[in-house]
């Protein structure tokens, strides 16, 4: 098996990882303040990944730490909506399709604040991914739950910090406010990742701290919740990245683009044979035009499989 093979099994691991995980943090947040529960979930993951990550850590300039903290401040929010819609979701497999919507969004997120030119399928995106919105947000009229409003406002945020991160992971050039041009050093990705779940264990801890009681949870805690807690930390967060990070090392033309949209699909799946969830025909068409909408978006990566793919039965 090639190293890009290779990678791209781990990459639909990444996507099985991600979408148990979406389990795992449902089954916690039935047992404890979900705020708290992402606390201690990611201080546990991102105390796990900076055990591997502690040499790099150690390396990091005081710019690189100050822009990791940045990206992981950004993330913290978007995973606080991203656990109330969970907490609120009457449909998890639809939510997932919804946070979806933040790959769709980056290029927009690119384009306006950072004025980053962006190819047409972008564009052809957007009225599609809205279409499956409003169609999931139709019942009696437009009624949109409170969890899917979570969802969306988290699908936002989460686009911000991709751009954030890829910009943070890439060496670039800037002009400070003197006009002179400077270097902005990239940052690993494992640090940066380490440094990214800390800060967001750190931002949900103090959002907990003021909104949620924590005696029930510390006084008499359920005896699975650890356990729900242990898996979602460490199999479907620094797990999940774990694997990811060492996927993308093994080859620079992995499908990785293409394969990363198969989440939502398999949060579905999870939550119909875990939590016996169904969906209408309506919400069926409004996540099959968001997961077209996420197509069109890739679209550049698709069709180089697809060329790659046409190749190699030529030549074989």
């Amino acid at each position: 098996m090639s190293d890009a093979q290779k990678s791209d099994l781990l990459l639909v691991t990444v996507t099985l990882l991600a979408a148990v995980s979406w389990v795992f943090s449902k089954e916690a947040i039935l047992l404890m303040p979900p705020l708290l529960f992402m606390a201690v979930r990611f201080l546990v993951a991102g105390g796990f990944l900076a055990l591997f990550a502690w040499q790099p850590l150690s390396r990091l300039s005081r710019d690189q730490v100050k822009r990791g903290i940045g990206v992981g401040l950004v993330f913290g929010v978007a995973m606080s909506f991203w656990v109330m819609g969970l907490f609120n979701a009457s449909s998890m497999g639809e939510g997932a399709f919804i946070t979806s919507l933040g790959v769709v969004i980056v290029p927009v997120i690119a384009r306006l604040a950072f004025k980053e030119a962006q190819p047409a399928s972008t564009w052809l995106a957007i009225p599609v991914a809205v279409s499956g919105l409003a169609l999931l947000s139709l019942r009696n009229g437009f009624q949109p739950e409170a969890g899917q409003m979570f969802f969306v406002v988290a699908a936002s945020i989460f686009a911000l910090y991709f751009t954030l991160n890829t910009r943070a992971a890439n060496q670039r050039k800037v002009i400070n406010r003197q006009g002179e041009t400077v270097e902005k050093h990239r940052i690993p990705a494992l640090p940066l990742t380490a440094i990214a779940l800390l800060t967001v264990g750190i931002v949900t801890l103090v959002e907990s701290f003021i909104l949620e009681p924590w005696g029930p949870t510390f006084g008499n805690p359920p005896p699975l919740l650890i356990w729900w807690i242990l898996a979602s930390a460490i199999i479907g967060t620094a797990g999940r990245f774990l694997v990811q990070t060492y996927a993308q090392s093994l080859s620079t033309h992995s499908h990785g683009a293409v394969i990363l949209v198969l989440e939502p699909v398999w949060v579905s799946l999870f939550a119909a044979g875990w939590f016996g969830e169904t969906m209408t025909a309506t919400q069926l068409a409004g996540c099959g035009l968001i997961f077209a909408a996420l197509i069109v978006n890739r679209w550049s990566a698709f069709s180089k499989v697809l060329r790659s793919s046409s190749r190699r039965r030529k030549t074989g």
